[in-house]
């Protein structure tokens, strides 16, 4: 395994711009500075990301490596990539809208060079510690911020309760993944009878969930976390516990409905905001989604097998509001939904290839441990709220995916490798 050549003597004897060890310690240091800076910060999430791709040339092995980009887990994202970049061709854009398009995918390329990697790296973890020790920094800053507005780093036209950095999408986002992922280790913790750590990380969650009952959430959390708390319950928890978290569950939200105003607030806008989209043709949240979902079928059935091409999307909303008033005449470069996305650009083709990325790396995260659940909860929110929105193209939700698949994948693939080998070596001596 390339971890024995990286801690063998002598590469421990190298100069250090040699040393294999001394490069993977690197780009571990960098992995974990894009997960403390994602909450925060894009600007630092790209920079540390070139970084990290600096710092991981010189640990790859090209035998090594080229053949694991045949496994479906890296050749999928890839292929998302490339027909992005092939589907500039067929469009009608600008050269400039379809070099533009082809940026929110070249992310998916740094997955197979994670997946290789934390095969490797014995330093996986230490990033999700570093995401939930920086969103946690966070919930606390959120939680100042509502109490004290003028401390929000936002703009004054564009503060919003509770929001000290980025918007309320991506804090619920994160806030909703760190609450529910860390059921599993206070499960385990519980099991285990070491009650402390799991006081603690309950209360961690909670702090997570009281957060976006009583500041801020986005209507998009509120749909997926219920979801997300199913899969856990249906994988992890026997009948009599489910149904004891699940009354535990709705009498806190109970208690948080009539407790909360903000809450009340964001759910009472689901009906009042396709009222208002119907009635008056005013363009709000759900009417526009609906809008934009409306239309961006009709393209994809102008062009069902390639699509329009890559970046085509504005023109095409562009050409459609021709004429019309109201949330009809909005003009969008993102249909908010991700399916829809790659359906207009690249027809049937690209939702294939979508769907079966998301299917190999929800497979990849069947089976037991903290790693495992990880990706899974990472994929299902991904899967989820990108009904919603684009969440594969987004910056900050899609580098959680990267980041979280990538590093999980390569943690599962080295417990899968490990487990493989005595096997091995025991039908090799029989």
């Amino acid at each position: 395994m390339g971890a024995d050549v990286m801690t063998s003597p002598a590469a421990a004897a190298l100069p250090i711009w040699r040393d294999p060890a001394a490069w993977a310690k690197t780009a571990d240091i960098f992995a974990v500075l894009i997960a403390l800076s994602l909450p925060w910060s894009t600007s630092l999430v790209g920079i540390f990301g070139a970084a990290l791709l600096v710092a991981m040339v010189p640990l790859l092995d090209v035998r090594a490596f080229l053949p694991s980009l045949k496994r479906p887990i890296c050749s999928l994202p890839i292929a998302l990539f490339a027909l992005a970049v092939f589907g500039t061709l067929w469009s009608d854009a600008p050269w400039g809208a379809r070099l533009y398009a082809i940026g929110p995918t070249t992310k998916l390329l740094l997955l197979p060079l994670l997946f290789y990697h934390f095969e490797r790296s014995a330093r996986g973890m230490q990033v999700f510690i570093a995401f939930l020790v920086s969103c946690t920094l966070l919930m606390v800053m959120s939680w100042i911020v509502a109490f004290d507005p003028s401390l929000s780093l936002k703009p004054k036209v564009e503060i919003s309760r509770g929001i000290f950095v980025k918007n309320y999408i991506d804090q619920s986002q994160e806030f909703g993944l760190c609450a529910v992922a860390l059921a599993y280790p206070i499960i385990t913790f519980l099991r285990t009878r070491r009650i402390l750590l799991a006081a603690l990380l309950i209360a961690i969650a909670m702090s997570f969930v009281v957060n976006m009952a009583f500041v801020v959430v986005s209507r998009t959390a509120l749909v997926t976390i219920p979801i997300m708390l199913a899969v856990f319950a249906l994988l992890h928890l026997n009948w009599r516990s489910v149904v004891i978290i699940l009354c535990v569950t709705i009498v806190f939200a109970g208690m948080a409905w009539m407790t909360s105003p903000q809450l009340r607030a964001t759910t009472g806008t689901f009906l009042r905001d396709y009222r208002l989209y119907k009635e008056q043709n005013i363009p709000t949240s759900i009417g526009l989604r609906l809008e934009f979902w409306q239309k961006s079928l009709r393209f994809f059935a102008e062009a069902p097998v390639i699509g329009h091409g890559t970046g085509s999307t504005r023109g095409l909303f562009e050409q459609a509001a021709v004429g019309n008033l109201g949330a009809a005449a909005e003009v969008i470069g993102n249909p908010h939904n991700q399916t829809l996305n790659v359906a207009v650009q690249w027809g049937v083709i690209g939702i294939v290839v979508l769907y079966a990325m998301w299917l190999l790396h929800l497979l990849l995260f069947r089976g037991d441990g903290l790693a495992a659940w990880i990706g899974l909860m990472v994929v299902v929110q991904n899967i989820f709220t990108s009904l919603f929105n684009s969440h594969i193209f987004d910056f900050h939700e899609g580098w959680m995916y990267v980041l979280g698949v990538g590093v999980a994948g390569g943690m599962v693939l080295k417990t899968s490798s490990r487990e493989a080998t005595p096997e091995s070596e025991n039908s090799i001596k029989s």
